[in-house]
């Protein structure tokens, strides 16, 4: 293949995607998905692919070697799919209603240990691994507008 063709994401054998509670303000949304898939590409390292560098030599840091797919879904469709995620034991982030009321990550990990899986008030979730895998898992969930 040409390295400088463009690659589109049906091309790629894994499929990276945040899920994302209906109701939930635009800052909410933004912010759900930012905190999500920054744990990915330290869990799965190959999501992530080579620095940048523009013409001038000044350096940037990498990002994910693929699109991230955004979905939304209610509350209900977002606790099937934590199920089948979690059923799957694909790699994922979980982010709760809890963690709009910490402000650091010790008090996020706190709030998240606080509470059974079952019991979870997520509000987002993000999930990498094989397409066909994390399309089941979300399973009536549908795009981002």
């Amino acid at each position: 293949m040409n390295d400088s063709a463009p690659v589109r994401a049906d091309r790629f054998d894994t499929k990276i995607a945040v899920l994302l509670r209906e109701d939930l303000e635009t800052w909410q949304r933004l912010n759900v998905t930012a905190f999500l898939v920054s744990g990915l590409g330290r869990e799965v390292p190959e999501v992530i692919g080579e620095p940048y560098e523009d013409a001038d030599g000044v350096p940037y840091l990498p990002m994910f070697r693929q699109p991230v797919l955004v979905f939304e879904g209610t509350k209900e469709t977002l606790t099937a799919s934590h199920a089948r995620v979690l059923s799957r034991a694909l790699p994922r982030a979980v982010f709760t209603s809890d963690l709009f009321a910490t402000g650091n990550d010790r008090d996020n990990r706190a709030a998240v240990r606080a509470v059974r899986t079952a019991e979870l008030d997520l509000v987002g979730l993000a999930v990498h691994g094989p397409r066909n895998a994390v399309d089941k898992a979300l399973k009536g969930a549908r795009m981002h507008p």
